[in-house]
């Protein structure tokens, strides 16, 4: 078993950092259904501005509110307009890799959603993988790259 992307929210920004809270990571359910990420799923975050990497769960918090909010110890990584990247993983037998397709989601400075795309992993006739990452708005827009398998 291998852990790989499930989902992403890619460029999120922070629109609060809440030190007196129990802990975790506040976002609206509507970003969190368009990458795929549940309530309680533990996600890793990263600060695009300071380079922290933390791991916490996610609660849910006010449909539309375009909420991202980081609690408790969280909140001492984080400050409010910081760009974060919150990142879902499963867990999955390699043999299975070409049938998961991770959603990401980019977002604009008022965390309105920019894009949704979506990764895929392909194996070729020689056993090489190849990955592209595709637009849902412009499917003829697919970045490729070959990779080898290991």
């Amino acid at each position: 078993m291998r852990k790989l992307v499930a989902g992403k929210l890619h460029g999120i920004h922070v629109t609060e950092a809440n030190l007196n809270y129990h802990g975790s990571i506040t976002l609206d359910p509507d970003h969190c259904e368009a990458a795929g990420i549940l309530p309680m799923e533990f996600v890793e975050i990263w600060n695009k501005n300071s380079g922290a990497r933390i791991s916490t769960y996610v609660i849910l918090g006010e449909r539309g509110s375009r909420c991202c909010i980081l609690n408790g110890a969280a909140a001492r990584t984080c400050q409010a307009g910081d760009p974060i990247i919150v990142c879902n993983s499963i867990y999955l037998n390699e043999a299975h890799i070409t049938a998961l397709k991770p959603r990401i989601v980019t977002f604009d400075q008022d965390n309105h959603i920019s894009e949704r795309l979506s990764y895929s992993v392909d194996l070729d006739a020689s056993g090489r993988y190849s990955f592209s990452m595709h637009d849902e708005a412009n499917e003829a827009l697919a970045i490729p790259a070959l990779v080898s398998r290991a």
